[in-house]
Parts: structure tokens; sequence; C-alpha cells
């Protein structure tokens, strides 16, 4: 059923966009940075900021706002409310054991996947990720395996709404090079980043679909470059991660 204008509430999504002007390097905003990336004019994004300030979900050191931890709240109530997360942290757990790495799972949410659950073992990557982090889906290993479930309209579309940077000079970023892998990855059942997201990091990631075939997450394992290069990972990791696969089918909603 769609849904009229009149039923909408326009300053409700004026404070969701200022809310998504934040991010993992963007932690502390002007009122006038939340306004360019929000793409609303700065007025508006003031007043958003100070009500966001006055209820405490952000600081305000009289020039920049950053979110405090009350905003947690929030994507507490959808980890809370969804049995993923709690369905797949043990088996993460025990994946990451049996390989002595860390094994993560993600959804896919437009140009990016969202973490929702990890089980970290020695930090490989310069920045922390945990439930609720988000990353580029184009250049992720978990992200190109929920990519790859996709149509080709459906990628290209997502490829169009992304910035394709470059985070080292290994990263892909050319459209037509991005969609061949893609591609690839569907055809193998499986995505290797040697590198792309991070000097030093390599990762494999499957997708996870239910008894219906429908894929509903991705898992992932990270490794070291100098310890497990990204050539050794399919023969290091795919057996346990399809393992994994077959065992999750089930009991997937």
């Amino acid at each position: 059923m769609g849904i009229g204008e009149r039923d909408l509430m326009g300053g409700f999504a004026k404070g969701l966009k200022v809310l998504e002007a934040f991010g993992v390097d963007r932690q502390r905003l002007s009122i006038s940075e939340a306004a360019d990336l929000s793409g609303l004019d700065r007025a508006t994004t003031r007043r958003c900021l100070l009500t966001l300030a006055e209820l405490g979900y952000a600081d305000y050191d009289g020039k920049f706002f950053s979110l405090t931890s009350k905003i947690l709240r929030i994507g507490h109530a959808w980890l809370s409310a969804t049995p993923l997360p709690v369905l797949l942290q043990p088996h993460l757990d025990e994946l990451s054991e049996r390989l002595g790495h860390s094994a993560s799972a993600s959804i896919l949410d437009n140009t990016e996947i969202v973490y929702i659950a990890r089980a970290a073992q020695k930090r490989v990557m310069s920045i922390n990720l945990m439930p609720g982090s988000r990353l580029q889906a184009y250049s992720a290993s978990m992200g190109r395996v929920l990519l790859a479930a996709l149509s080709d309209a459906e990628v290209d579309a997502i490829l169009a709404a992304s910035q394709l940077k470059a985070h080292t000079l290994r990263t892909l970023t050319d459209p037509r090079l991005l969609k061949e892998e893609i591609v690839k990855v569907r055809q193998q059942g499986y995505a290797v980043i040697d590198q792309e997201l991070e000097i030093g990091l390599c990762s494999i990631a499957v997708p996870i679909s239910n008894d219906r075939g429908r894929v509903v997450a991705a898992i992932n394992v990270g490794a070291p470059a100098a310890i497990l290069p990204a050539a050794e990972l399919p023969s290091h990791c795919l057996p346990a991660l399809r393992e994994m696969q077959a065992r999750l089918k089930p009991l997937l909603p």
C-alpha cells in the first residue's frame, strides 16, 4: 500500500537525514558540514542538531556536534527484534575459533553493508568493526556476495549511487571491472578481497541463504595478508564456510 504525502512527517525525515550525515570518518560535524552532507539548508540542519542535543542524542561544544551513546538505543531496538544476530553469533564464534581469524556477518542496506554480528580474534583493521558498523558494499567481500545475489539492474543502480573511491591502490573503482568481479562472485559462490579495504587485510565471504533460496546475509573471515594471503583463503577457509552455509540454511527465516 502506497503512503501519501499527507501521512509523512517532513521534520522527522529531515532529522533522520541529519543523523545519517554522521559516520566513522564524520564523528564531529559543524552545522555547515552536516547541512552539506544531508542536503538540507543550514537553518533546518541547525534546528535538527539542537533538538538532538536537547534530547541527549548529541553533544554540542559550541561549534561541533557529535552523537552520544544514547543513539545506540535506536539501533539496539532493531538488533533486539531481529533473530539473525542472535542466531548467527554462536556460529561465528565457532568459525572464528576453528580458523583462528575474525569472522563477521552483515546485511545489505542500499550501498552499504551493516555488520550485525562479529567474532573478533586479533584486530587486523585500523577501524574497530562491531555490530552496527558500516562499509561500502562495492569494496567489501561481504558486500560483493550480497550484490551478486541481486539482478544486474539492481547492481547497476547501487554502483551508480555509490561513491567509488580507492581505499588503497588495490581497490577496484571502475564500474565495469566491479560488475565483472560481481559476475565472477555470482558464478563461484564466494568473494575474496585482497587488501582493497586496507593494506594488510584480506577476507573471504559467502552468502547465507534460507530454505527458499533467498540470500538473507553474508559471512566472512578476515585475516592479515602476511599470515594468510588472499590466494590461500579459499583452500584454508572455504570448507568451513561451506559447512556453515549448509548448517544455517534450514534455520534462517
